[in-house]
């Protein structure tokens, strides 16, 4: 862990995104020199987490305490004097992160050997308040000082003023009077196409000015994702299918085998991976879904048609919780897991 930077948030030394080559190689040359295609997830609930992370979080409580702002300070005292403030929890949040911040520092050295990226869940460490973001800095920090690539999933979207502020947060910086207020310096993030090509594009612009990536929701997980995304159009495609053009269109300018502009394509329903391949045939792939949500990796072959890194296999809840199972230590249940499905993913390229 690199110590805390000027502006009171977990330095990175991340190098200038002049000297990296684009995202889809840096993703390839990742993917290759790991030999891993999966993303380990991290959505982390403050009462499921590693026992061990709960009893012993005294190192990562005094991380946040030594980078938390003066500001947040103050701020926790007058919510505190404030008639009902004692309910609003400053001790609890601080509590709940540095437990969820132990629990993804231990998940990572556990896994992140036989994984290639971390996708952290934005809104599990949103909904701890401000110790909770500052706990993901110091994930986002960890996973980068071990190697790993970090997908931040938040599938933002928004009117084109607030997508260039998503694109801020998350990948770039943000000018002040004061200096630039660092984002969390993400490798790439999730965003939502639902508002139109004119919000995407200030986020994907974001990306490109720092060599990372975006991958556009396409084809979801989730069951309901049919209500909306399979639904005909009058040109008779799906919607889908539209989005994966737009996704295909938006990716085009990027040298090299892969785009930086990916796609997430539901695991779950891999009998559209080849017309999805079909429609993009230079977008990486992030495929969510294996696991705890039903997802069968030997079903994603045509994912890895452009090559190993085309497709990104995400699992979450089937590596951290896989000491449910096996009644193994968490740790050495969540690298065996993490490495069963990184073998299986790697033989089908």
């Amino acid at each position: 862990m690199t110590g805390p930077a000027g502006n009171g948030r977990p330095g990175s030394g991340e190098a200038p995104s002049a000297a990296r080559p684009h995202f889809g190689d840096r993703l390839a040359n990742a993917v290759e020199a790991r030999r891993s295609q999966i993303v380990l997830g991290m959505d982390p609930d403050p009462m499921k987490l590693w026992p061990a992370a709960v009893e012993d979080s005294s190192e990562a409580r005094a991380r946040l305490a030594a980078t938390l702002s003066e500001a947040e300070g103050a701020a926790g005292e007058v919510r505190e004097s404030a008639p009902g403030g004692a309910g609003l929890g400053v001790v609890a949040r601080l509590e709940s992160a540095a437990a969820v911040l132990a629990h993804c520092l231990a998940l990572i050295d556990a896994a992140g050997p036989a994984c290639v990226a971390v996708k952290p869940q934005l809104a599990c460490f949103e909904r701890l308040g401000a110790p909770g973001w500052l706990a993901l800095e110091h994930v986002v920090v960890h996973a980068r000082a071990s190697g790993l690539l970090v997908l931040a999933d938040g599938k933002r979207g928004d009117v084109p003023v607030t997508a260039a502020a998503y694109g801020q947060a998350l990948v770039g910086g943000t000018p002040s009077p004061f200096g630039t207020v660092s984002g969390l310096e993400a490798d790439a993030f999730t965003a939502n196409p639902l508002l139109g090509r004119d919000a995407l594009e200030p986020l994907i612009a974001a990306a490109r000015s720092r060599a990372a990536g975006a991958y556009v929701l396409v084809r979801t997980s989730n069951p309901g994702a049919a209500d909306i995304l399979d639904a005909r159009l009058d040109s008779g495609e799906r919607l889908w299918e539209r989005l994966a053009r737009m996704v295909a269109d938006l990716g085009e300018e990027a040298p090299g085998a892969l785009t930086d502009v990916g796609a997430v394509t539901g695991a779950t329903e891999p009998e559209h991976l080849a017309r999805l391949r079909e429609l993009m045939p230079r977008t990486p792939f992030l495929l969510p879904g294996i696991g705890a949500q039903g997802g069968d990796v030997g079903a994603l072959a045509p994912a890895f048609a452009p090559g190993r890194a085309g497709g990104l296999v995400t699992a979450s809840r089937s590596i951290a919780n896989a000491y449910e199972q096996s009644g193994q230590p968490p740790e050495s249940a969540a690298r065996a897991e993490a490495e069963r499905l990184r073998e299986q993913a790697w033989a089908l390229t």
